[in-house]
């Protein structure tokens, strides 16, 4: 027997509509690439959203064609987010700060039509648009006062979208539908485009909004600090409309004192970002005396949040941090932590440990853990093994079929992490299947002795790699990257992971370099480590 229930396809479209009808005065906060203010509210937004929908259907986008980004978190970038997606074409946002042959590869494999950039990323443009053989327009985002005199012939977007009309019948179309196409940072090969549909992100935006995932409602004002160019900011854009949170787009003012000031300025409760830009405000914070009293939740993800951190934020700013685990293939949502701040501190201190796993499971997605054949190992919170991850919003293949390998024949995505699954339903992130360090056959977790030398005040970054050992195999070594201004002796950095780490697991070696190198996403590239450090070899 069929439910008598009605059948409607999930559209971004619906979302930006119900934003403007039932959230119409809730403001979208942004600063701009100029540094200057702009607030609008939802019912603004969407009334934009329609205008540049209609001028993209007259200068003939088609379905499926797909529309670049190179921009901030600004309130432009959410306009293209929504128009751009609601008449069936593709938003494909770009990290502008890949080198310029990735940036050119990825607008020539995803064969952008349009390309729209802020003006701070205007010489980038200058610089691949002569092998960008696909893109009709580069349309910078401003008006046409603030246009700049490039090389490559570009249009301002205020005269892009002015004469188009205000309204529109949204076309309705398949849930499945492509809306969205992110690249992976290709730490191996190619990046790898993934392709998310109106289905998972809507679904991947309602469950954003569970209270112990990220858990925004209509009284919160969202910072947006996560970019719009990775991994579509976490869906703050989407389920912000969706229960009529303010939005606050900080542009290019990622610093600590921007920060610091919108925070207080605009009444912030809750923020999403990566440890370097929480470290940046706490520092900021602490050596000008600021308090940040309106912020119930700092939402932590793209790397390990380090315990120093962590107790920096709850035991001296009073602010829970609440860590979570994903990745573009994940839309990213997998797992969130539970947030809070026991009253105690013995409370406190015995539940540290659990804060700092990647989090517990959401409903929706599937994961299990199997060795080097893919047997499935138990989910005893002790046996570490290969994640695998399943569900609805999870992709199921790469734009035009590239990395097949990726995906099991029984339906589950290969993260490339290792992991161990506990009991009560909480994820541990031990490594990356490609950085694990394998030492007399044992496996060493190079996070956990990265987190731990990074307890240490005069350690600024981390990162732990194997060598070649003539008895172990492989032995772990490490590299610190000092704080500004410190000298760490070797022998207190060991003391640190000896005090968090099992002891066969103390690097056999300690270097310091002035900077250790950072990918795009603002990760460590320990690829280019291995190679400087290939021939260190500990007997």
């Amino acid at each position: 027997m069929q439910g008598l229930m009605m059948q409607q396809d999930l559209m971004i479209s619906d979302l930006i509509e119900h934003a403007a009808r039932v959230h119409k005065d809730q403001e979208i906060y942004t600063l701009n690439t100029d540094m200057s203010e702009h607030t609008y509210t939802w019912s603004d937004c969407a009334r934009r959203v329609r205008k540049l929908a209609n001028a993209l259907l007259e200068a003939g986008v088609e379905k499926g064609d797909r529309i670049a980004t190179i921009a901030w978190n600004n309130y432009r970038h959410v306009e293209i987010y929504y128009a751009v997606s609601s008449i069936g074409a593709v938003v494909h946002t770009i990290n502008p700060r890949l080198k310029p042959e990735q940036i050119a590869w990825m607008v020539n494999h995803a064969e952008d039509r349009y390309v729209m950039f802020d003006t701070t990323f205007g010489p980038i443009i200058d610089g691949v648009s002569g092998a960008c053989k696909s893109v009709d327009k580069w349309i910078c985002l401003t008006d046409k006062a603030g246009l700049p005199d490039y090389k490559t012939d570009a249009l301002d977007y205020e005269s892009f979208i002015e004469g188009a009309s205000d309204t529109i019948e949204w076309e309705r179309f398949d849930e499945n539908t492509a809306c969205t196409l992110c690249y992976t940072s290709g730490t191996t090969g190619d990046p790898k485009g993934v392709l998310y549909s109106h289905r998972s992100t809507i679904l991947h935006a309602m469950v954003g909004s569970f209270k112990d995932v990220i858990g925004a409602g209509g009284q919160d004002v969202i910072l947006a600090v996560v970019p719009m160019f990775h991994v579509s900011a976490w869906g703050l854009v989407y389920s912000a409309a969706m229960v009529g949170s303010k939005l606050i787009m900080p542009g290019p003012g990622l610093d600590g004192a921007n920060l610091c000031k919108m925070i207080n300025d605009q009444g912030v409760t809750l923020m999403a970002g990566v440890p370097t830009v929480w470290l940046g405000i706490y520092n900021h914070a602490k050596a000008n005396g600021i308090d940040l009293p309106t912020v119930k939740k700092a939402l932590v993800g793209g790397s390990a949040l380090p315990e120093s951190l962590l107790r920096a934020y709850e035991q001296d700013l009073g602010i829970p941090m609440q860590q979570g685990w994903g990745m573009t293939e994940t839309s990213p949502l997998g797992v969130t932590n539970i947030p809070g701040i026991p009253e105690s501190d013995n409370e406190y201190d015995a539940g540290v440990p659990q804060k700092l796993l990647a989090g517990k499971r959401i409903f929706g997605v599937e994961m299990r853990i199997v060795d080097d054949e893919d047997n499935i190992l138990p989910e005893d919170g002790e046996t570490d093994g290969h994640l695998h991850v399943k569900g609805p919003w999870i992709a199921n293949g790469y734009f035009k079929g590239a990395g097949a390998d990726s995906f099991t024949k029984d339906g589950w995505f290969r993260t490339g992490d290792v992991a161990a699954l506990h009991p009560n339903g909480f994820l541990e992130i031990t490594d990356r299947s490609k950085d694990v360090i394998k030492s007399g056959g044992e496996w060493v977790s190079s996070i956990e002795v990265e987190n731990a030398a990074m307890d240490h005040p005069d350690v600024a970054m981390a990162a732990c790699i194997g060598i070649r050992h003539e008895k172990w195999q492989e032995r772990p070594f490490l590299i610190v990257q000092a704080a500004p201004g410190k000298s760490p002796d070797k022998d207190e950095i060991k003391k640190c992971i000896t005090a968090k780490c099992a002891k066969w697991w103390l690097p056999d070696d300690i270097v310091f370099q002035d900077e250790l190198p950072l990918g795009a996403t603002g990760k460590v590239l320990k690829r280019e480590l291995k190679t400087v450090y290939k021939d260190h070899y500990v007997k």
